[in-house]
């Protein structure tokens, strides 16, 4: 079994490319840890490192290994922080797995309540595609997730957040479709269309909106990047309203009609064991939704 004092050496050396610079940040001396560092690669029967005359690089494993270590600190850190605390000084740390949704301005308004009150807790996001989220709660290392739906798998509990994101069209400011006040959803099949890769990837079909006819031409994973497809005139980007600053560029946004939209839900893990500052937040978040539903 490989000790954490190991991985923490290792994530060093990964990040500084440099044993005597490692070395430097861990107060153990260059000798030390260069052989700790070919002891680890005797012990996984793997090289971690390609030794150059400056810098060290990574091989294939090493990547891996780095992942891995990094996902092992996380979560031994965040268990640990949850036994530290108590109710009069709640401590430890919250993490959110999320797509791109103008709901997380109210999710960070409920954070900064309880930092007020709590203020050695810490917020931790991860923004990815509904798989990247699912698979760091599978992991542990997420608390929760927040993810538009339709999504159902019975290994998960959703509570339903009783808001909606709307969908619209990003465009050039200067094209025809900008002088009207909304898109049609028939419009859509004619256009070259970039569409959302964590928004469709895997949970959400295009067929259930009735968009199973699109002509795609490119996808993204964060709506920034997809401004500038859009802007060199690459296509129209399907996108969710208020994700996107117009001002002062040479684009518009425009709502699609009949509506298009999706539910938002908060996404955990069903008989979860939740730390205490995750608990509150999550109790936090009920207590939103309880007062939105009355």
């Amino acid at each position: 079994m490989i000790e954490t004092r190991l991985l923490r050496y290792f994530l060093a050396v990964a990040r500084q490319q440099n044993i005597t610079r490692a070395a430097q940040t861990l107060f153990v001396t260059q000798s030390t840890l260069s052989k700790q560092m070919m002891d680890l690669e005797k012990q996984l029967g793997k090289q971690l490192f390609i030794r150059g005359k400056r810098k060290l690089t990574l091989t294939e494993e090493g990547s891996f290994l780095r992942r891995r270590a990094q996902e092992i600190l996380e979560l031994m850190d965040n268990t640990e922080s949850a036994f530290r605390t108590n109710a009069e000084t709640l401590s430890g740390e919250i993490t959110i797995g999320c797509g791109e949704t103008i709901a997380m301005d109210e999710i960070a308004a409920l954070f900064a309540e309880i930092h007020e009150q709590y203020p050695d807790v810490k917020f931790h996001t991860h923004s990815g595609a509904a798989d990247t989220v699912l698979e760091r709660l599978d992991s542990g290392l997420a608390d929760m997730g927040l993810l538009l739906g339709p999504i159902r798998q019975e290994r998960y509990d959703y509570l339903n957040l009783h808001k909606k994101d709307v969908f619209g069209l990003l465009m050039r400011k200067d094209c025809e479709l900008a002088a009207q006040r909304s898109i049609n959803i028939d419009q859509l099949k004619s256009l070259p269309m970039i569409l959302p890769e964590q928004t469709f990837s895997g949970h959400q079909e295009l067929e259930w909106f009735g968009l199973d006819v699109l002509h795609m031409v490119a996808t993204y994973n964060l709506i920034h990047n997809a401004t500038f497809m859009v802007e060199h005139g690459i296509g129209y980007a399907l996108c969710l309203d208020r994700l996107v600053n117009t001002e002062g560029r040479n684009l518009a946004f425009r709502p699609i009609t009949p509506e298009l939209s999706v539910n938002l839900y908060i996404v955990t893990k069903k008989y979860q064991t939740f730390s205490p500052a995750a608990k509150v937040f999550l109790e936090r978040i009920r207590a939103n939704v309880s007062r939105i539903s009355v």
